[in-house]
């Protein structure tokens, strides 16, 4: 029986889903602000949206190179195994189930619950609880969840359309300023650059704000998760990842500039609901109450995408180790069952035991590692001669990779140095994955 796969148009989606987060919609509320804060000049807040789209096109297409070396799901965890050692690939995927993926859901799931809160307290009539956000939050997970184990062809169906409806409502929110704002509206901000633009951009502030941009961008490299599990994977994983990147690059500048034409710096400064505020000006109340749901809507794509991408790590797992080995069964629609509820089990725990802060600064430092480790993996991939004629080249080589190299050592650094604790709840996570892998050692093949 051929298994069901997915097509170009759902990695690709996914990719998307991923990227466009709650990132885009709150970090410029912070670059607004003064310095060390921010970097308050319109050129140097655009320009820092086209690095961070450079950075992830570089690591983009050195996961293509990477991912089509070993032709299987499982993202970092099926790469380093292979790359460098079992436990170091064993770690990566209980980082990936736990935070990379879990935590993750958690975290857009609470943020679809903030967005939702206004809508329901309109209609009811008062105020709702402040435990309301996780209910909508965990409701959501679930609804994810059922749709997930009708299969492939179910998920994907629903990745594409959901996405769709995201995609729409951000050309909505780029392009009704400029229909129904008068010229009145407009800041009059100037996107030229200064001598202050250069004098912010090689600022500590810049390299700071560097790093949220980044946050913003996570999850160029979610189709390479079900590798595995594409069509035609030699075109259309590289495809996904490639194009997925670049679409959500173009969206980022294009939003920013659109933040910033119609929106004053006051406007915007230490906003975290910038989609609201550009909807309010444009619309009415009522209307304005629409768009927060569809930006509920639009985060629901990135947590369907990851209960695509996240339950293939788990079942991957499941194929290499006892312990895990309820994990990698799958019903003959494509649907790992207990890998799905497994992933909702730890999301629906996460939102119950941790706020929306603290679930972030967890995922940030954590995920940096293995994606740093994954791509200085392509100069071990070359120097081994693990490719074949079905291996896609990282474009760019070796430039690419030092670059994205260098850009994520120094966010670490930066985790590191902001906030020490973040170092030490990554390394429990870490050795939890270690005890467990010497503990409950790997299926003998």
């Amino acid at each position: 029986m051929t298994t069901k796969k997915y097509s170009r148009s759902v990695a690709t989606n996914m990719v998307i889903a991923n990227m466009i987060g709650t990132g885009i919609f709150t970090s410029i509320g912070f670059q607004v602000m003064d310095p060390p804060i921010g970097i308050p000049d319109p050129f140097a807040i655009m320009f820092i949206w086209f690095l961070g789209g450079i950075f992830a096109l570089c690591g983009a297409t050195v996961y293509a190179e990477v991912a089509t070396t070993f032709k299987e799901s499982g993202g970092e965890y099926t790469f380093l195994s292979k790359i460098y050692h079992p436990i170091v690939g064993f770690t990566s995927g209980w980082v990936s189930i736990i935070v990379g993926f879990s935590a993750a859901i958690s975290a857009l799931a609470l943020a679809s619950g903030d967005y939702l809160m206004p809508i329901l307290n309109k209609f009811i009539g008062y105020n709702l609880s402040e435990f309301t956000p996780k209910i909508i939050a965990i409701s959501l997970i679930l609804v994810v969840t059922f749709i997930q184990l009708g299969g492939v062809v179910v998920g994907g169906k629903f990745q594409n359309a959901i996405t769709i409806i995201k995609l729409l409502f951000i050309a909505i929110l780029i392009v009704s300023p400029f229909c129904f704002l008068s010229s009145d509206s407009i800041s009059n901000v100037s996107f030229a650059p200064s001598n202050k633009s250069w004098n912010t951009i090689f600022s500590l502030s810049f390299a700071g704000s560097l790093v949220y941009v980044m946050f913003a961008y996570s999850g160029w490299n979610a189709s390479s998760y079900i590798a595995g599990n594409i069509e035609n994977q030699k075109k259309n994983l590289p495809f996904s990842l490639l194009t997925g990147t670049a679409v959500v690059t173009i969206i980022y500048l294009l939003l920013t500039g659109v933040f910033m034409y119609f929106c004053t710096f006051d406007e915007l400064r230490g906003k975290i609901a910038i989609g609201n505020i550009i909807a309010g000006k444009v619309f009415n109340e009522q209307v304005a109450l629409i768009f927060a749901g569809l930006f509920a809507v639009a985060l629901i794509s990135g947590i369907n995408a990851m209960f695509i991408a996240g339950p293939r790590v788990a079942q991957r797992m499941g194929d290499d180790y006892r312990i895990f080995s309820f994990l990698k069964g799958q019903t003959a629609k494509g649907a790992p069952v207990n890998a799905i509820l497994l992933q909702t089990f730890i999301s629906i725990s996460i939102i119950v035991l941790f706020d929306f802060r603290m679930i972030l600064q967890y995922i940030e430092l954590t995920l940096s590692l293995f994606c740093l480790l994954t791509v200085f993996g392509v100069f071990i991939i070359r120097s081994r001669k693990l490719g074949d004629e079905t291996t896609i080249k990282a474009w760019g080589y070796p430039f690419t990779p030092i670059l994205f190299i260098a850009v994520t050592l120094w966010m670490i650094f930066y985790f590191v140095y902001m906030e020490p604790m973040r170092l030490f709840w990554t390394s429990v996570t870490i050795l939890s994955a270690i005890l467990i892998y010497f503990v409950f050692p790997k299926n003998s093949k």
